[in-house]
């Protein structure tokens, strides 16, 4: 799972770079005409992070089910608010928008797990 996570978050951290630097440059116009930039750079911000978290979690090693949990829900966060979000930046079809927030939820759950991770780790430490 560490591998994978790792790969994951590294694959992630370069699409969101690659997606920012495209929406900066090949799609300003576009998204400057729909009003749309801030969505587009909210998904490439919360991709970008939780990358990074996906990452942090690689770092971690064998942390349990709690951080192998948090870490899908990352995924699941960034391809239903970041994914959800560029579609509607793209004037994608509005039923999308539902969506966003399952992707919002699976981070806060996401994040909630990896804390219990954490405060499950250090208990058994002390």
């Amino acid at each position: 799972m560490n591998r994978f996570t790792g790969i994951s978050g590294c694959v992630a951290a370069l699409l969101a770079v690659a997606l920012g630097a495209f929406g900066a440059h090949a799609l300003k116009d576009a998204l400057l005409e729909t009003g749309k930039t801030e969505v587009w750079r909210t998904a490439v911000d919360y991709q970008m992070w939780h990358s990074l978290a996906l990452l942090l979690i690689a770092s971690l090693g064998s942390g349990g089910w709690l951080m192998r949990a948090s870490s899908i829900l990352f995924l699941v966060g960034i391809v239903f608010f970041s994914g959800s979000l560029y579609w509607l930046a793209l004037d994608g079809p509005n039923w999308l928008g539902p969506i966003t927030p399952i992707g919002g939820l699976a981070f806060i759950v996401g994040w909630l797990l990896l804390a219990i991770g954490f405060i499950k780790t250090k208990s058994k430490q002390t």
